[in-house]
């Protein structure tokens, strides 16, 4: 606020001195011209009874000649009064408005604006370095779910854009380098209430330096940062970052998942998707040759994973002086006939468009469909505003960086449970997967499950904890019952049961509740509010648990007591 007021002082230095100067000289000149009472005696104005109609002359109020009929003499000193003032303020008001379009003005009143918004936070909040594909989605997931967040872009048109998403709460935003550690100031790196900041810039270089800074002003803070080279991405686990996010390897990951393991595959979609989410269908990606066309660095991690499944695939690279393709592959883009017929297309099950051109990568599979319409077909999409082309390919997988990216960070961030799970279920094998999802998809309808935490402790269910301290037997059954009839059940179930260092996945209904459990659940979201009320509130707690509803406040225990 001192930086917009000394701005604004220093711009409007000549207009205020020019203003100072005619209302000193048009007072004093009222003060020392005579003037005549109503009695026809000479009469002189004080300071304020001619300050006071030089403010009323000057605005262009006109009152009058007051106290007093003005002599000829005072009505002289009046109109240059008029002519001298009111040209001063014309040139004054002038002088504010060009003050207040002034580029350097605007920037310092926005970050003060800002920093005003950031600093008026009372709840936890993540700070989100980057507002592009990722950003969008990850910010409007959160906001969704009644997460606060922060987020500061280099680009102005990604900040306006921010402004005019109809989002269910503000979310502050600023332009700034976020390589700038002043700016990440700026935007609450230090606030109390941050938890954690997120880095997700296009450049490795500036998620490191985010990454750098975090941990050395906000050490405990959680740091989660997109890596799109190797490199990068081990720099940023030197010092400990806690989450590091190569969108390039976790897709080529769950796809090599659906080869092998297509029920795990939709149980992975499913659990983290973004709130309000339509329901993915499963896929089943066919076992052979398979064509990759692009070997950048999304190539490779793909042709990695797949050799990994003991799955043949043919590259087909236009720069292989760059990208070191290995012995057999085809060289050309892909988007001619000819070489992927040299590749083999009519033999092929599958093929992986995976350029960094979205026209190449929808050429490609054009092409593909007219030579061999049964492939498998899998694209990468690499900006968002073509989603409407890509949805029109109709692929049968498709892979957008920013989708990957904040799908993952979203269950990171919101059910920290939920990682520990899903590595759990890798283990469990596809036919566990399969009876599971048949499980949710006969509870949750057409939307993706929502997934939440539930700890059994005084401060996150103080109903339930207070039940099994006072010795009350709890299953996880219990916490299912609808607390308007326990006979009813709301659609839910536990996932995971942490109890110390012991991990139970998808726990028995049967199975007791102790203090301290920590339980990952998965359902409606009117399941969630419900339960979220039956661990708070106390007699609907005892009503699920005994089956009496027992009353509240002094008056309903009084007519109880009569009763009785």
């Amino acid at each position: 606020m001192n930086n917009v007021l000394y701005l604004l002082l220093r711009r409007l230095r000549t207009p205020l001195i020019l203003l100072i100067t005619v209302y000193a000289v048009t007072v004093l000149g009222f003060v020392l011209i005579p003037g005549v009472d109503d009695k026809g005696q000479p009469w002189h104005m004080g300071f304020f009874h001619a300050f006071y109609v030089v403010s009323y002359t000057a605005t262009t109020i006109g009152f009058g000649e007051l106290p007093y009929v003005f002599t000829d003499g005072q009505r002289m000193w009046l109109t240059f009064t008029i002519y001298a003032s009111v040209v001063t303020w014309v040139y004054s008001i002038g002088s504010v408005l060009t003050a207040v379009q002034d580029p350097a003005f605007r920037v310092v009143r926005i970050e003060n604006a800002f920093a005003r918004a950031v600093r008026r936070i009372r709840e936890p909040f993540y700070l989100v370095c980057g507002y592009g594909d990722t950003g969008t989605l990850l910010v409007r997931a959160l906001a969704e779910s009644g997460i606060q967040a922060v987020v500061i872009d280099i680009d102005q048109e990604r900040v306006n854009a921010l402004e005019l998403e109809e989002l269910p709460m503000v979310v502050p935003a600023l332009r700034g380098d976020a390589l700038n550690p002043s700016n990440l100031q700026w935007a609450g790196l230090m606030h109390r209430h941050c938890l954690g900041v997120i880095a997700l810039t296009n450049h490795d270089a500036a998620n490191l330096k985010v990454a750098i800074t975090a941990r050395l002003l906000r050490p405990r803070l959680v740091t989660i940062c997109r890596a799109d080279t190797q490199g990068a991405a081990n720099n940023m686990a030197s010092f400990g970052t806690e989450h590091i996010i190569n969108a390039f390897n976790t897709f080529a990951g769950r796809l090599a998942m659906a080869l092998h393991a297509p029920g795990l595959y939709l149980l992975f979609e499913w659990m983290t998707a973004a709130p309000h989410e339509p329901l993915r269908e499963p896929i089943f990606p066919p076992v052979g040759r398979w064509i990759l066309c692009g070997y950048g660095r999304f190539g490779k991690a793909v042709h990695a994973r797949l050799a990994r499944e003991g799955v043949v695939a043919t590259i087909v690279e236009a720069d292989p002086a760059r990208t070191q393709p290995p012995q057999g592959s085809v060289i050309g883009r892909g988007t001619e006939a000819e070489t992927l017929q040299q590749a083999g297309i009519e033999q092929a099950v599958g093929i992986v468009a995976g350029t960094d051109n979205d026209a190449n990568n929808l050429s490609i599979i054009m092409t593909a469909r007219e030579l061999n319409p049964l492939l498998f077909m899998v694209a990468r999409q690499n900006e968002q505003n073509n989603a409407l082309l890509f949805n029109a390919a109709k692929l049968d997988l498709l892979m957008q960086r920013g989708n990957v990216i904040a799908h993952k960070i979203f269950a990171l961030l919101t059910t920290p449970l939920l990682t520990e799970f899903l590595d759990l279920a890798k283990r469990q094998g596809n036919a566990w997967a399969n009876q599971l999802l048949s499980r949710l998809g006969g509870i949750i309808g057409d939307e993706a499950p929502e997934t939440w935490g539930l700890a059994i402790t005084p401060a996150e269910a103080p109903a339930i904890y207070a039940g099994l301290a006072a010795g009350k037997p709890v299953v996880v059954g219990d916490l299912w019952r609808d607390p308007r009839n326990r006979e009813e059940r709301l659609p839910g179930i536990a996932l995971l049961l942490k109890r110390d260092e012991e991990e139970i996945v998808v726990p028995d209904e049967a199975m007791p509740l102790v203090r301290g459990d920590r339980l990952l659940l998965a359902g409606r979201i009117e399941a969630r509010r419900q339960l979220s009320w039956i661990a708070r509130n106390h007699n609907s707690f005892a009503y699920l648990v005994t089956g009496r509803e027992r009353p509240s406040g002094y008056v309903w225990e009084y007519f109880v007591g009569l009763r009785k």
